[in-house]
C-alpha cells in the first residue's frame, strides 16, 4: 500500500508561532501567538502536514538541554491539542560553530539555511515534495526554503518587519509573499494565493 502524499507546511517556531523572547530557558517565556492554533489548524484541516524547523543554537551555547527543549515542545503541542490540532513533524538543530559543547560544535548540515531539517522531514514523513511552503520571519528561513524547492512567505512578526525594513534590498533571494503573521501566510496559502 503506497501512502499518499500530502502537502507540507514547514514552520519557524521563534517569532512565527510563538513571541521571540530571546533564548527561551523557562516555560514561562514561551507565549504562542493567540493566532497560531487556528492557523494550524486550518492547515491541518485541509489535509496539509504541518512541520516545525527551528535553529535552537541555545543548547549549543549552554543556555539550555535539548531536555528542556523537549519540554518546551510539549507546552507547545498540548497549548494546540487543547485547540483541536496538533503538528506532524518537530526538527531542530541544536549546533552551533563555536560552542565550546564539543558534542554540539560542529559546522552542521543543518542549521538554517541549509536544508537537512527539511531534507530529513521529507524522508520520514509523507511529503509531497512538489507542494511545500516555509513560513518564516528570518531571511535564513526563507533562504531554507528556496533552497530546499518550497514556496516562502515572510511573516511580519518576530524579526521579521525589521529584517525587511532594514535588509530586504540587499537579499539575493526574494520571499514569494510577505504578509502580517502565521495566520495571514496560511489564509494566502489555503486561497492560491501563493
Amino acid at each position: 500500500m503506497t501512502i499518499k502524499k500530502r502537502p507540507t507546511v514547514f514552520i519557524d517556531r521563534d517569532g512565527t508561532i510563538n513571541k521571540d523572547a530571546g533564548y527561551i530557558n523557562s516555560l514561562k517565556n514561551f507565549e504562542m501567538y493567540p493566532f497560531a492554533p487556528q492557523a494550524i489548524k486550518l492547515l491541518k484541516d485541509n489535509g496539509y502536514l504541518v512541520v516545525i524547523i527551528t535553529n535552537q543554537a541555545g543548547i549549543a551555547r549552554g543556555i539550555f538541554t535539548e531536555d528542556f527543549l523537549s519540554q518546551v515542545h510539549n507546552k507547545m503541542r498540548v497549548i494546540l491539542q487543547k485547540n483541536g490540532t496538533d503538528i506532524d513533524g518537530i526538527f531542530y538543530c541544536p549546533h552551533y560553530k563555536g560552542s565550546k559543547i564539543p558534542a554540539y560544535n560542529i559546522d552542521c548540515d543543518c542549521r538554517k539555511p541549509k536544508t537537512k531539517m527539511i531534507d530529513d522531514a521529507i524522508k520520514l514523513l509523507p511529503v509531497d515534495t512538489s507542494n511545500m511552503f516555509m513560513i518564516g520571519d528570518k531571511y535564513t528561513d526563507i533562504q531554507m526554503g528556496i533552497n530546499a524547492k518550497c514556496k516562502t512567505i515572510m511573516v511580519k512578526t518576530g524579526y521579521g518587519e525589521g529584517e525587511i525594513a532594514n535588509d530586504y534590498s540587499k537579499w539575493k533571494l526574494k520571499p514569494g509573499l510577505i504578509t502580517d503573521n502565521l495566520l495571514t501566510a496560511v489564509l494566502s496559502i489555503l486561497s492560491g494565493k501563493i
